[in-house]
């Protein structure tokens, strides 16, 4: 029984700092672009984030401060959340 569980320990160590790189980021920015066509926003940091298909874009304009949340996905940036900051 002690092997075993050594052994389930050793493997959650092992796996718990892969889970990190796969996590998600986020980022306080002013929005520079608000581009609806192509599915994204420009961030004042100079970075494109994607945003997905049922993204609601209404309310959002340039000049808007904002925290987004996103995962990088094949060296892409995509929006899981986006907050408005007054």
């Amino acid at each position: 029984m002690r092997l075993v569980v050594s052994l389930l320990l050793a493997t959650a160590s092992f796996i718990s700092p892969v889970s990190a790189f796969a996590g998600s980021a986020d980022v306080e920015a002013t929005i520079r672009d608000v581009n609806v066509d192509g599915m994204s926003l420009v961030l004042d940091d100079g970075k494109t984030y994607a945003v997905p298909a049922e993204f609601n874009f209404e309310g959002l304009e340039p000049g808007q401060k904002v925290i987004v949340f996103y995962t990088e996905v094949d060296g892409k940036r995509v929006v899981d959340d986006l907050e408005v900051l007054q």
